[in-house]
C-alpha cells in the first residue's frame, strides 16, 4: 500500500510541476479535468486516487504524454509500440479499474489504447460518471459491464463494442457476478503534437566502390555483406596478430612504394611515407629502444602530439612488445606525476615543443620509476635525442616465434576522465582488427585515397582515424601537424592534396562551416564522419549544401573499437548515433541487468558471455574493483545511456551519472543540448543538473554563443521558450547561462560537472 501512496505521490508531484511550468492556475486546472477546486488540489497533494480521465485531461492541458505523467519519461518510438499479452504500463484507477496502456512508448498518439480490468464489486449499483475529450471505444473481453452514456445504459458482454463521445458523462461498473475485461481506445478529436521536429527519415548511406583488390587484411578479416550491408565479421589467426609485422611490415615488402601518409608541418613542410619508409623506421625505433634498455612489456608514454615520429615510435613500440601510452601535449606537472605513477612509466618520448618537457621534469624528481626521457624535435639536458639518435639504428627488425601477438598487453589510454582521475584502459595486439569496421564501414576510407581524421595523437580517436583501421584497409593517412585549429588554413587542403574521406568532432565541423566553406573546393571529399557530441542540424544541411554529402554519426569509446554507427550501404538517420555494429553483440540493460524495450532508455551495454571481441579493451590496469565492476554479469558496461527507435537506431541520452532527476522527471542532457543547438546564435552547449532544494535537480544550459551574438535576459527567454516548444515543457533549462568556453577533457568532451 506504501508503494501504491508513493507512486500517487509522484505523479501528484509531476502534475504540480508542470502545472506551475505552463502556468496554468489550480483553477483552470479544475476546470480542464472537471473537477472541483478542492478536488483538484487533492489531486495535486496525492491524496486522491487519479483516474484515466484525470490523468488524460492533465497530458492535454500540459501538452504531453501519459507516459510523463507515470513514470517521469517521455516516449520516443513514432512507427509501432509492440505491447505483448501481460504486458503494458500500469496506470491504478478508482472505481474498481485498474488500467494498462498499451502504447507507453509510441510519441505523439492520437489515440490511447488501454487494457482495462473491472472489479465486480456485489451489488453495487452506483456508476460514477467522467467527461474527457473526444472518443471512446470499449470492446469486452471477458465477463460483463453495465455501462452509463448520459442518460443511456446498455449491458455489454463478450466480443460487444460500444463507441460514443465521450465528452458525454459516462461510466461503467461489472455484473453478473464476476470481474470485467475490456479494451479501452480513447480518441482525441485532432492530434496535440508537441512542436518538434518530424520525425527523422531513413536514408540511404551512399557505398564507394567495392574493394575486389587482393587487400592485406584478407589474412586475418572475414567480413560478411548482404545487399552492400555489413552482416558479420570473423576474425582468422587473430592469437598471432601483430599490426606493425602483419600490416605495416608486409605491405612494405608487397607494395614499398605506396602511400601510407602524407604528412604536413606547421610550417608548410610536406612528407610522403611509405610502407617501406614505416617499416624502415619503425625497426630503427625499435632496436634504438631495445637499446636504451626498454624492454617487453615496458609502459612508454607517448606525448607527440602530431609529430610524423610518432608513428614511427609507436610502432617500434609494437614490434618491441613495449606497451605504447599515448597522451596530449595539454597535460601539466600534476597529470604527468598521476600517470607516471599510475600507469608504472619507464620511458617517455616528448615533444619539444612549448613547455612540455618542463612539466615532465617537473613531475619525473618525485617519480624515480620514470628512467628514460626522450625528446622529440629538440635537445635537452637529461634527455635522449630521438631524431639524432634513432637514426643510426638498423632498419631491420626481425620477428622471432616469440615476438609479442594476440592476447599480449599492447597499448593503454588514459581515458578521458569526466569524474574522477582518468583510469586505464588496457587492450592487447587483437584491438587494431575491430578498427577495420572503423575505417572500411564508418569512414569509408578509399585504398586509392586519402583520409584525413583532425585528432592528436595522445586522444584514443587518433588510433581509430590515423593508423590501424586504414592501413587494413590500406588507405594513405593525412596528418597536419597543427598548434591551434584554424579552418581558413585547413579547409584549402582538401583540394590541394585531394583528401577523400574525412572524420572531424562537431565542433571541428561547427568551425569549418562559419568559415563559408562555399568559398572552397570540397569536391574530393567521398565521405564525412562525426562522433562525440551533438551536431546541429544547421551543419548538417550546411555541410551538405556544399559537399553533397551528409556527415554520418558514430559511437565509441578509449575502451573500444566503434560500437554503434551508420555503416556503408545502410540506412542513416541524421541525428541518431547509427546501429550496432556486427563485432558487437549491444544490449540496453536498465539498473537491474535486464533488457529493456524499444524506446526505453538503459545502458550501452557488450555481450560478453562468449569471450572479449577483438577491439575491446579487456581491464583496467592496476583497478580490480573497477574492473569488476565495468566487466560484470557477461557484459561490459559502457556508462553511456541510449534508447532504440523501431528500426533499430540508437539515439544518445548521456552517460549514467549525467541524467537529470528534478521534481521525478528523467531528463537527458543530450535530448536538450541538440534542441538548444538548432539555435543558428549557439555555437556549443552542455546541459547538466544544478541543485535545488525543491525539485531536488533542475536542468541548466551553460551555452556558447557565436561571436557578435550577446547574451541578454531575452535572449535567455527565447531559448527557454524554444526548448518548451520543441520537447515536453518539464525538461526547459530553468537556469541559462552564457559563457566563453565550455570545460572539457583533453580529448574534446564536455566536463559537466564543471558547469
Amino acid at each position: 500500500m506504501n508503494g501504491m501512496k508513493d507512486k500517487i505521490n509522484q505523479i501528484a508531484a509531476r502534475i504540480k510541476e508542470l502545472r506551475i511550468v505552463t502556468g496554468l492556475s489550480v483553477e483552470e486546472m479544475a476546470v480542464r479535468t472537471g473537477t472541483t477546486v478542492e478536488e483538484y488540489e487533492q489531486c495535486e497533494a496525492g491524496n486522491r486516487n487519479l483516474s484515466v480521465a484525470f490523468l488524460y485531461h492533465c497530458t492535454l492541458s500540459f501538452g504531453v504524454d501519459l507516459g510523463d505523467l507515470l513514470e517521469g519519461k517521455s516516449p520516443k518510438l513514432r512507427q509501432y509500440a509492440l505491447t505483448r499479452s501481460g504486458g503494458g504500463q500500469r496506470i491504478e484507477e478508482a472505481h474498481n479499474m485498474v488500467g494498462f496502456n498499451l502504447a507507453s512508448g509510441f510519441r505523439n498518439r492520437i489515440a490511447l489504447p488501454l487494457y482495462m480490468e473491472l472489479n465486480y464489486n456485489g451489488d453495487e449499483e452506483n456508476i460514477d460518471l467522467v467527461t474527457h475529450e473526444g472518443q471512446e471505444c470499449d470492446i469486452v473481453i471477458t465477463g460483463h459491464m453495465k455501462i452509463r452514456i448520459g442518460d443511456n445504459t446498455e449491458i455489454l458482454g463478450p466480443g460487444d463494442c460500444i463507441y460514443f463521445d465521450s465528452g458525454t458523462p459516462h461510466g461503467m461498473i461489472a455484473v453478473g457476478g464476476e470481474d470485467c475485461t475490456f479494451y479501452a481506445i480513447v480518441l482525441r478529436n485532432q492530434a496535440a503534437r508537441l512542436g518538434e521536429a518530424e520525425a527523422v527519415p531513413s536514408v540511404a548511406t551512399k557505398r564507394n566502390a567495392d574493394d575486389l583488390g587482393d587487400r592485406i587484411y584478407k589474412n586475418f578479416i572475414i567480413p560478411t555483406e548482404k545487399d552492400g550491408v555489413l552482416t558479420k565479421i570473423d576474425f582468422k589467426n587473430a592469437d598471432k596478430f601483430n599490426f606493425a609485422f602483419d600490416v605495416v611490415d608486409a605491405l612494405g615488402r608487397r607494395k614499398p612504394n605506396k602511400l601510407a601518409m602524407l604528412h604536413v608541418s606547421e610550417d608548410g613542410t610536406e612528407r610522403r611515407l611509405t610502407f617501406q619508409d614505416m617499416k624502415k623506421e619503425s625497426a630503427r625505433a625499435a632496436n634504438y629502444f631495445k637499446s636504451l634498455g626498454i624492454k617487453r612489456g615496458d609502459r612508454v608514454m607517448l606525448v607527440l602530439k602530431r609529430h610524423y615520429q610518432f608513428w614511427f615510435a609507436l610502432l617500434g613500440l609494437h614490434k618491441l612488445g613495449a606497451v605504447a601510452i599515448p597522451a596530449p601535449n595539454q597535460l601539466l606537472a600534476k597529470d604527468f606525476k598521476y600517470r607516471f605513477e599510475a600507469g608504472n612509466i619507464k620511458a617517455i618520448l616528448c615533444t619539444a615543443d612549448g613547455e612540455v618537457a618542463d612539466a615532465v621534469d617537473e613531475a619525473a624528481a618525485e617519480c624515480p620509476g620514470l628512467s628514460c626521457k626522450i625528446l622529440v624535435g629538440g635537445d635537452r639536458d637529461g634527455w635522449h635525442n630521438f631524431d639524432e639518435e634513432y637514426c643510426i639504428y638498423s632498419s631491420h627488425f626481425a620477428r622471432t616465434e616469440n615476438s609479442p601477438c594476440g592476447e599480449d598487453p599492447m597499448l593503454m589510454f588514459f581515458t578521458s576522465g569526466t569524474t574522477g582521475y582518468p583510469k586505464i584502459a588496457a587492450h592487447n595486439y587483437k584491438y587494431p582488427l575491430g578498427h577495420f569496421i572503423t575505417a572500411k564501414y564508418w569512414h569509408q576510407v578509399n585504398p586509392e585515397g586519402l583520409h584525413f581524421t583532425i585528432s592528436d595523437t595522445g586522444w584514443a580517436k587518433a588510433m581509430w582515424g590515423k593508423i590501424y583501421g586504414q592501413w587494413l584497409c590500406e588507405a594513405a593517412n593525412f596528418v597536419y601537424d597543427f598548434d591551434r585549429f584554424n579552418a581558413e588554413k585547413i579547409l584549402p587542403m582538401f583540394e590541394k592534396y585531394g583528401i577523400t574521406t574525412f572524420c572531424a568532432p562537431p565542433t571541428m565541423y561547427r568551425m569549418l562551416v562559419k568559415q563559408d566553406i562555399s568559398r572552397f573546393d570540397l569536391s574530393s571529399i567521398e565521405h564525412a564522419s562525426t562522433a562525440g557530441e551533438a551536431l546541429n542540424p544547421e551543419v548538417f544541411r550546411q555541410f551538405e549544401n556544399n559537399t553533397g554529402l551528409k556527415i554520418m554519426e558514430g559511437f565509441g569509446q578509449s575502451e573500444s573499437t566503434l560500437i554503434i554507427g551508420n555503416l556503408a550501404g545502410d540506412s542513416h538517420k541524421m541525428g541518431s548515433m547509427g546501429k550496432p555494429v556486427p563485432l558487437y553483440k549491444v544490449r540496453l540493460l536498465n539498473a537491474d541487468g535486464e533488457e529493456v524495450a524499444r524506446g526505453e532508455s538503459g545502458e550501452i551495454c557488450i555481450d560478453i558471455s562468449e569471450g572479449l571481441p577483438c577491439g575491446l579493451a579487456y581491464a583496467y590496469e592496476g583497478n580490480e574493483e573497477v574492473t569488476r565492476e565495468t566487466w560484470r554479469d557477461g557484459y561490459y558496461h559502457t556508462g553511456d545511456v541510449a534508447w532504440m527507435d523501431e528500426d533499430g537506431f540508437l539515439w544518445y541520452v548521456g552517460r549514467v551519472d549525467d541524467v537529470i532527476k528534478s521534481s521525478g522527471y528523467r531528463i537527458g542532457p543530450f535530448e536538450i543540448e541538440n534542441v538548444i543547438m538548432e539555435l543558428p546564435y549557439v555555437l556549443e552547449c552542455g546541459v547538466s543538473a544544478a541543485p535545488d532544494e525543491l525539485r531536488g535537480q533542475v536542468v541548466k544550459a551553460s551555452i556558447v554563443l557565436v561571436d557578435g551574438k550577446e547574451g541578454t535576459d531575452e535572449l535567455r527567454k527565447e531559448i527557454q521558450n524554444y526548448v518548451k516548444s520543441k520537447t515536453a515543457p518539464y525538461k526547459y533549462p530553468r537556469i541559462v547561462e552564457f559563457r566563453e568556453s565550455l570545460p572539457k577533457t583533453t580529448s574534446g568532451k564536455i566536463i559537466r560537472k564543471l558547469l
